[in-house]
């Protein structure tokens, strides 16, 4: 990926958008995962929304403001979700804690991935030092969780079997 992010506006307005982006994932997510009766995982999911949407007001914080959004095709990402929200697809509503932190682990680190490359590529020392503190961020956060995954046991190879497989309602 080559990125190109010369001024602390656009900067932000990457930041925010992958950081609401992640809320709005979370918030799907933990609905789902309340729907299918899944209630520890609906409030990690919930949680993670929380924690996200803090980093969405100091994002304000820092632009003074909610910042000017980009067109869809100006983010510098290369998928169609922020590096830090759970691609659509991902979830299974018979997912357990271990996978759900894995999800959300893959999450922060390709966010810090992001935001390392990009302190990297710019030209701006400004926007480098914010880079840099946001990709720290991000990295503690996957320290963190990597102690939350150390909790749980991988699941079984076939912990997706449902011998009762859900079925639309008509």
């Amino acid at each position: 990926m080559n990125l190109v992010i010369n001024t602390l506006d656009e900067l932000l307005a990457h930041a925010h958008e992958l950081e609401r982006e992640a809320v709005e994932r979370y918030e799907d997510l933990a609905g789902q995962m309340e729907v299918h009766n899944q209630p520890e995982l609906a409030e990690l999911f919930h949680k993670m929304a929380a924690i996200e949407q803090q980093h969405v007001v100091k994002v304000e914080s820092l632009a003074g403001s909610q910042p000017r959004p980009l067109a869809p095709w100006d983010y510098q990402w290369q998928t169609p979700e922020s590096p830090e929200s759970v691609p659509v697809g991902q979830g299974h509503y018979r997912m357990n804690p271990h996978q759900a932190l894995t999800l959300v682990l893959a999450c922060e680190e390709r966010a810090e991935a992001f935001f390392a490359e990009l302190a990297e590529s710019t030209s701006d020392p400004a926007v480098r030092e914010m880079a840099v503190q946001f990709a720290a961020e991000e990295k503690q956060h996957a320290e963190l969780l990597k102690e939350w995954l150390a909790r749980y046991p991988e699941p079984k190879a076939d912990w997706w079997q449902d011998l009762d497989d859900p079925i639309a309602q008509e």
